[in-house]
């Protein structure tokens, strides 16, 4: 499940379509007290949660961001829906809005899983193409000059 605060009340579900829904109603994990802003949103795919984004596992971290690579098959559809949350991530810091977001592992656990680390993503390095998400993770956008 993947889970995003911003400080921007832009309305987010406006850019939902059949790759990608952005939620007002969190799923309910615990790992939602780890969100930084005050509006909140679930990141769902066309799947229904967020297993149809690009995600890497805690233990594969050191790869970094990277475009889709030929000899590592992905899903087009999910390459697309990651390309596309992190153009809206974009858009929201570029109007000046705060980002973070959490990339839990959900599976029915009453305590969240404190975060591997906090990754600060500067845009201006990372192309939408690249962006993944890495599991347990939290993650802070920023654009810098």
């Amino acid at each position: 499940m993947t889970i995003l605060s911003t400080s921007s009340d832009s309305d987010l579900s406006l850019a939902s379509n059949e790759l990608i829904q952005f939620a007002k109603k969190l799923p309910g994990i615990p790992e939602e007290k780890y969100l930084r802003f005050e509006h909140k949103w679930f990141l769902a795919s066309n799947a229904g949660c967020s297993c149809n984004f690009r995600h890497l596992s805690d233990d594969s971290i050191e790869l970094g961001f990277g475009e889709p690579e030929a000899w590592f098959e992905e899903d087009h559809d999910t390459i697309e829906a990651t390309r596309q949350i992190a153009a809206s991530i974009r858009t929201l810091i570029q109007q000046g809005a705060h980002v973070d977001c959490f990339d839990a592992w959900a599976h029915g656990q009453s305590d969240a899983a404190a975060p591997i680390g906090d990754i600060e993503v500067d845009l201006t390095e990372v192309s939408d193409a690249a962006f993944r998400f890495f599991g347990e993770y939290q993650f802070t956008f920023t654009i810098k000059p």
